[in-house]
């Protein structure tokens, strides 16, 4: 590995924009482990319709007096769950494809970089509701493999063209001339240099899963309870046209949240990347500093 990784690491640790995604992200993981187990049925009817959000429903009621509060918490699961799903199987699959035709290379490579490009020019999101509507036990699990099955190519391209890089250089040489067998040559030469692109893409799927299931949700596919679903039933239920902003406005906001943590890890991880961005950042907060010492130096 190179020298500088763990200087980089540390430099990602005390970063601010990874932090604040950690911390929501966190939050809205804990929300979907320990929420759904402290809460009433969200599917239970009650007479209070369209109520607005008051101390016994702290986020209002639908159109049939179901707890909006309680459905969203039992609905983070669902999300999350997507999301986690998609991000491991899309991540799984690219690193397979991706890193084996890059390191063996030949006909191999060749097929393996065919078979990634014809999944990249499938129209994902057609595709992705035709095979959604066509499979009828449409759970959490399924939808969540169809998601990852459509939406591993793009990842798979990047790790290949890095691993076409990686396998000419002198360590990985040097272990294969001392007859090193290429699944360790992969698993401890190549693999801890990719770690932090295969985190990025990780996050990359994870907020295209989330995003995926909620457009198949609201056009009423997805099979799986999820914010997705609440924006579905809100529309159904014309909560814009009634005022019932309470409805569809906190699983929007929980959707418009979660991406903004997941985007802030992700940029995180592209400064752990790119050097450049790392010395860009560096250098507007040694500008800052120099501009807030010649004010206070002005003032004084």
């Amino acid at each position: 590995m190179n020298g500088t990784t763990p200087t980089r690491w540390r430099w990602l640790l005390r970063n601010r924009k990874l932090t604040v995604g950690l911390a929501i992200v966190g939050f809205f993981v804990l929300v979907a482990i320990v929420g759904p187990l402290l809460i009433d049925d969200p599917d239970r009817i009650t007479n209070d319709a369209l109520v607005a959000p008051s101390a016994t429903h702290w986020l209002g009621t639908t159109n049939t007096g179901q707890d909006v509060f309680t459905q969203l918490i039992a609905s983070t699961r669902g999300s999350m769950t997507i999301g986690a799903v998609v991000g491991l199987l899309a991540t799984v699959v690219s690193v397979v494809i991706g890193v084996a035709g890059g390191f063996v290379a030949g006909r191999t490579d060749e097929a393996l970089s065919l078979f990634s490009n014809v999944f990249l020019v499938l129209p994902t999101l057609p595709l992705v509701i035709l095979i959604t509507d066509y499979v009828d036990a449409g759970g959490v699990l399924i939808v969540g493999l169809v998601i990852a099955l459509t939406s591993w190519a793009g990842s798979a391209r990047v790790l290949r063209a890095q691993t076409l890089s990686l396998r000419r250089r002198d360590y990985v040489d040097a272990a294969r001339v001392s007859g090193e067998p290429a699944w360790r040559i992969i698993v401890f030469e190549i693999l801890p240099n990719l770690l932090p692109i295969i985190a990025a893409q990780f996050v990359f799927a994870v907020i295209g899963g989330i995003l995926t299931q909620a457009a198949l949700a609201f056009l009423g596919l997805g099979g799986a309870n999820s914010w997705g679903t609440m924006l579905y039933f809100a529309l159904s239920g014309q909560a814009l046209s009634l005022g019932a902003w309470w409805w569809f406005v906190p699983p929007g906001l929980c959707i418009a949240v979660l991406g903004a943590g997941l985007s802030l890890i992700n940029f995180s991880i592209d400064e752990l990347i790119n050097p450049r961005l790392r010395l860009a950042r560096h250098d507007r907060r040694a500008r800052k500093r120099e501009r807030w010492a010649a004010g206070e130096g002005g003032a004084a």
